[in-house]
């Protein structure tokens, strides 16, 4: 590991973002540009201590993967240096090709700046890889899944659980909408991570396999969604997808259906979700 090199790195990588860049709202002036290193790493979800080291050439060990993957994001690091990142610590570079976890940053820019309505960052084979605050207090924390489970579109066909926040009326419907955006996806990735979740999704669910044979395909950018939440009750969402430039990952925003209570549900929820400082 390259501590002198490291240090440097995130020091100006740090230095050239504001709180604004990353969703913090700060008031009055500062006296330095950038982030302070307690932001960086709230952000990241680890020590201030630990990171302060990493900046100051006192680690000692090498940061496991789960770690830089969290820089990574807390800097919103383009994938060359995400890249650059784990060459410095002496790791192998993820490959891009093959359940790359990597946020796009301009999808993350757009997350950090909604607050008043659920979103999250989700791959074109339904792992979810960002949420706000908002989308965990609706949906539950659906991040760090591994395996065939990280992806809802599994979940949807193998766990019964999964289904339990959908009204019944809902679920036939749902089903066909996301193995029709499956085939899209798979047709456009042509990947073996694409082919193995449809053999696994094929061999696990007979309700699978008999829409696939449909060959349906219509890929998600608009829908309605009713959530059945059980503090909320009834939300009733329009869900709009911004694809970014590959086409791997989507921005999934969920805005109240106008003319419903789902807004001021959505708003008393927030507040009664939100972690005590």
């Amino acid at each position: 590991m390259d501590t002198r090199q490291l240090a440097r790195f995130l020091r100006v990588r740090r230095a050239a973002l504001s709180p604004a860049d990353v969703g913090l709202t700060v008031a009055g002036r500062r006296r330095t540009p950038g982030l302070r290193r307690e932001e960086v790493a709230g952000l990241a979800g680890i020590s201030t201590d630990y990171y302060t080291r990493l900046e100051q050439e006192r680690a000692t060990a090498t940061p496991s993967e789960s770690v830089l993957r969290a820089v990574t994001r807390a800097l919103r690091l383009s994938l060359d240096e995400r890249d650059h990142l784990y060459r410095l610590c002496g790791l192998n570079v993820p490959d891009r090709r093959r359940g790359d976890r990597h946020v796009a940053p301009a999808l993350l820019a757009v997350l950090d700046r909604l607050h008043d309505v659920p979103a999250q960052v989700m791959t074109d084979l339904g792992d979810t890889l960002a949420q706000n605050h908002l989308a965990r207090a609706v949906f539950g924390d659906l991040t760090g899944r591994s395996g065939p489970g990280a992806s809802v579109i599994y979940r949807w066909f193998t766990d019964p659980g999964a289904r339990g926040g959908f009204p019944v009326s809902d679920h036939a419907g749902e089903s066909r909408a996301l193995v029709a955006d499956l085939r899209a996806a798979v047709a456009r990735r042509d990947d073996d991570p694409a082919r193995t979740l449809v053999d696994q999704l094929r061999d696990s669910s007979a309700e699978f396999a008999g829409l696939w044979e449909l060959h349906d395909v219509a890929v998600m950018r608009r829908r309605r969604k009713r959530i059945l939440h059980p503090e909320a009750g009834l939300l009733e969402l329009d869900c709009q997808s911004l694809v970014d430039e590959d086409r791997t990952q989507v921005l999934a925003l969920f805005s109240p259906v106008a003319g419903t209570a789902t807004a001021e549900r959505l708003t008393l929820l927030g507040l009664t979700s939100r972690p005590r400082p």
